[in-house]
């Protein structure tokens, strides 16, 4: 049985297996990795594609109030809309992390592959959490998803 790939899974993950660099079996999988891999690159930090890539780092240490929220918001919608065409966002919620209805469940990596985390303490209080609903329709397939970043 032949395997079908689509491309290079994201982000990384340690593996015992030597299996660092996995590539995606699904149509589906594959638009999430690219939509990870484009929220969680810092914007200039590809040589020949200096503009992709967010700049969701430079929020950690900001304010946790609307207008940092919006200015994240904004980031995450340009670089969608330029890089990730047929990608359709649905919703794109940004809130701290203290005001999250759902904060008493904790996920970890294992349990969810959607959720990931700019730094280890992001899933302490004083943190942003967004959560971004994308549609996509190419024609070819359609599928809605969600992925969680705590920043």
């Amino acid at each position: 049985m032949a395997l079908t790939s689509y491309g290079i899974d994201f982000p990384f993950r340690d593996s015992r297996y030597g299996e660092y660099l996995k590539t995606t079996e699904s149509p589906q999988r594959e638009v999430r990795a690219n939509i990870i891999h484009l929220l969680l690159t810092r914007k200039g930090s590809r040589y020949f594609l200096p503009d992709f890539g967010t700049r969701i780092y430079e929020y950690i240490f900001e304010q946790n109030d609307v207008v940092s929220f919006g200015q994240i918001e904004e980031e995450i919608r340009e670089g969608i809309r330029k890089f990730i065409p047929n990608v359709e966002v649905k919703s794109l919620e940004i809130m701290s992390a203290e005001d999250d209805p759902d904060q008493t469940k904790t996920y970890s990596q294992d349990e969810d592959e959607r959720l990931f985390r700019v730094s280890d303490y992001s899933s302490k209080p004083y943190t942003a959490k967004v959560k971004l609903d994308y549609t996509v329709n190419n024609g070819a397939f359609s599928v809605s998803d969600f992925i969680i970043i705590n920043i």
